[in-house]
């Protein structure tokens, strides 16, 4: 059996360059509609791992909520910004239009 953080990371690497996702889209992508919160948990660390995209994981209504998580010589917003990713108030703009749903971005096999 898989380990659920690492489905997360896996999830979230996929995640494209100037677009984000929610942690209730990534837990319902993976069969875990009301593990939210557990996505979160999983990404309260990865902001440390260099492969993992976590600044690109927001709350559903595009409020930064996970930055306290990130390194201040790496503030979530910034690593968004150098995306092409614009943040405002910990806001990202144009939520909806830059929101990538795994659900439609990926198939599963």
């Amino acid at each position: 059996m898989r380990d659920f953080y690492q489905d997360v990371y896996d999830v979230v690497r996929l995640i494209p360059r100037g677009r984000v996702s929610t942690y209730g889209a990534i837990a319902r992508y993976l069969g875990s509609p009301g593990s939210a919160r557990m996505v979160g948990y999983a990404l309260n660390n990865a902001a440390l791992m260099p492969d993992v995209p976590a600044q690109r994981v927001v709350n559903r209504q595009g409020l930064l909520t996970g930055r306290h998580h990130f390194p201040s010589e790496r503030p979530m917003a910034a690593q968004l910004e150098a995306e092409g990713v614009r943040v405002i108030d910990d806001r990202v703009v144009d939520f909806d239009a830059l929101f990538w749903d795994p659900a439609v971005g990926l198939r599963l096999d």
